[in-house]
């Protein structure tokens, strides 16, 4: 008999299944993005319920047969991150991310850079002061998220030259089509980069995820920030993120 995974997971979605069981999406740090049955978690007595709610950060024995989904057979918490859950503004940020992984993340294929990226992204969440009168997807936390994980799935576009001419000045629109920014001369109807936007992309790239809320981004530039991301899934992933409209 083959012997249970043991690995520290995220967990990115749970959905019923059954009268008791529970399906969930868990980003490993093992293998990546897998999917996995826990059996009877949404009955009362259940051992380890509570702890499979999504951005559960938890140790799981995973034990894998034949078919597409493995078997939860143990799980303990590493972090609850209780207060993402319970706070509507940090659930919302929270919720944009955890979309974002399971929309650019979906082979079980183990990569330790975006396991390290979202775990920390939920621990500076739960740090995260609620923002009054800020929408929490121009949450420069989630921007940053969102564009390393861009980068880490191999969707960030060019930003640093007119991707048609090469010119590194008068950068002023980003062209989805052709994966970059451009300049005035090169700007056929793209999506409008004020300076601020570009520099707010470039400082959340080349800072910590858990820093980016002190970069002091206005919200003019994270709306110029959200466009690039939002259209890089569009045109380059194919999807657009649900929580984005919310």
């Amino acid at each position: 008999m083959a012997l249970p995974t043991i690995t520290e997971a995220v967990v990115l979605r749970a959905f019923a299944f059954g009268e008791a069981d529970r399906v969930l999406h868990v980003y490993t740090e093992a293998n990546g993005r897998v999917g996995v049955v826990a059996k009877g978690v949404r009955r009362t007595k259940s051992r380890f319920g509570g702890r499979l709610e999504p951005f559960s950060h938890v140790e799981l024995s995973i034990h894998r047969g034949r078919g597409e989904l493995g078997t939860v057979t143990g799980a303990s918490l590493v972090r609850s991150h209780d207060a993402v859950r319970t706070d509507p503004y940090r659930l919302q940020v929270g919720l944009v991310g955890l979309e974002a992984m399971l929309r650019l993340f979906t082979e079980e294929e183990r990569n330790d850079r975006a396991f390290l990226a979202v775990t920390r992204f939920l621990d500076a969440l739960d740090a995260r002061e609620p923002q009054r009168g800020r929408r929490p997807v121009l949450d420069p936390l989630v921007l940053s998220f969102q564009l390393k994980l861009l980068w880490l799935s191999g969707f960030l576009p060019h930003l640093g030259s007119c991707v048609e001419c090469g010119a590194e000045t008068g950068l002023v629109a980003f062209q989805p089509a052709s994966g970059g920014v451009v300049c005035t001369a090169c700007d056929h109807g793209g999506i409008g980069l004020s300076p601020d936007g570009s520099n707010a992309i470039a400082a959340l790239l080349g800072t910590p995820i858990a820093d980016a809320p002190g970069l002091g981004i206005g919200d003019r530039a994270a709306r110029d920030v959200l466009a690039v991301v939002t259209s890089s899934y569009e045109h380059h992933g194919g999807f657009r993120l649900r929580t984005l409209s919310a």
